[in-house]
């Protein structure tokens, strides 16, 4: 493990999931509260660990493996997620919850697949140059 992945035991160090916990396809919503809502439409789930602002529950849904992983509150605390997620075998992220728009014929409560943002947020400078554009996989988006 690197330094950037602190484990404890065989778990990383903030999310505290260990080895088999999380699924390939996490779905990533920065509220809590979302994570077990989210869930209860699966086929199957089951709650792996709640600590500090990150709830994880793993299952299936039609058939396929997937978790829901709360991030928190922004950049650098979902940073955190992700690099934990990825040291657990998960590959493939989508985020789901709100987002804020440019496009003044979007509306609140209106439903969103992103393609890209905007990226001014600071903590994704540590991962791409400035210049970097942020866009989703095609692959993950069609696949809907």
């Amino acid at each position: 493990m690197s330094a950037l992945r602190p484990t404890v035991g065989t778990k990383v160090y903030h999310l505290m999931a260990g080895p088999g916990d999380v699924a390939p396809y996490v779905l990533t919503p920065g509220d809590p509260d979302r994570v077990p809502r989210i869930a209860k439409y699966w086929d199957s789930a089951r709650a792996i660990t709640t600590h500090r602002e990150y709830v994880t529950y793993t299952g299936t849904y039609k058939g396929a493996p997937i978790s829901a992983v709360s991030t928190g509150i922004g950049g650098p605390a979902a940073a955190i997620a992700i690099e934990e997620l990825l040291t657990l075998g998960a590959n493939t992220f989508i985020r789901v919850g709100t987002t804020g728009a440019l496009q003044e014929w979007i509306r609140v409560g209106d439903v969103i697949i992103n393609t890209g943002a905007v990226r001014l947020d600071g903590a994704s400078n540590a991962y791409a140059m400035p210049e970097y554009p942020a866009v989703a996989s095609y692959d993950v988006v069609l696949a809907w």
